[in-house]
């Protein structure tokens, strides 16, 4: 059965400029907790901000704010190719309350997810932070996005990412996708070394490139004793600078270094 999308239009909007949709992107809204209230915010064009859909906790049914042909404004510069949804809820909410009191909201996310895939012939597979970043086509969470999405943590540690993948109709191989080879190519340097507990300016994106390469890392955002670890495990192995410290060099080096 189609999801009911109930139309509250935002004004904030463009176009995609030519750009083909390969992304489909998830995030938490840290706020509203229905789509009408959700909605209500997007219509102000002071807000600046906008998405394509929002879901809640009502069954079979989603907010629509923005038309997919166009660019909503909610994940920088990935705007141009994803459409993306927010989950009236929040990053910080455990897996337990995601599954337990929001069944009808992942339910909502996971068919909106089946609908675009069918419409831009996207897979339904969850991408690395990598792949998301080059050039993947698949469905990703915010965070997947790193600096280049706007340095945001969201939908979480707790998002059920596989669940969902599941319910939509996707396969879920039982853990980070894994490049066959370095792509080649890094993103920009955030400018600012990873190091001393720093949270965002990149954190997220190096973390999900490590998870993607076989590391056993957390993509939290957040650069602690774990990722100072691999950190330095990886700079021995590679024969960097050991520092415990990701500057221009470790970063480059994560993106095309052989993955041994």
């Amino acid at each position: 059965m189609a999801l009911k999308r109930v139309w509250i239009p935002s004004p904030n909007y463009s176009s995609r400029g030519g750009s083909g949709v390969r992304l489909i992107v998830l995030h938490t809204a840290e706020g509203a907790r229905t789509i009408e209230s959700l909605g209500n915010f997007f219509a102000s064009s002071s807000a600046g901000v906008s998405s394509h859909a929002g879901a809640d906790d009502k069954a079979n049914t989603i907010g629509e704010y923005v038309k997919r042909s166009n660019k909503a404004w909610t994940q920088a510069n990935a705007n141009p190719v994803a459409v993306s949804i927010e989950a009236c809820g929040f990053a910080s909410w455990s897996t337990s309350e995601w599954q337990n009191n929001h069944g009808n909201m992942l339910n909502n996310i996971a068919a909106w997810i089946a609908e675009e895939a069918k419409q831009y012939g996207i897979p339904i597979k969850k991408l690395s932070s990598g792949e998301a970043q080059g050039n993947g086509r698949g469905v990703c969470q915010h965070r997947d996005l790193g600096s280049w999405g706007g340095n945001h943590s969201d939908c979480g540690n707790g998002f059920p990412m596989d669940d969902v993948i599941r319910k939509a109709g996707g396969v879920v191989t039982g853990g980070p996708s894994q490049p066959a080879a370095p792509s080649g190519k890094a993103p920009p340097f955030p400018g600012t070394n990873l190091a001393n507990y720093i949270e965002g300016n990149g954190t997220s994106t190096w973390q999900g490139q490590m998870s993607a390469r076989g590391w056993t890392i957390s993509v939290d955002d957040a650069y602690g004793s774990q990722s100072e670890k691999v950190c330095t495990q990886f700079q021995s192995e590679k024969g960097l600078s050991v520092d415990g410290v990701v500057g221009p060099e470790t970063w480059q080096a994560t993106w095309t270094a052989p993955v041994t």
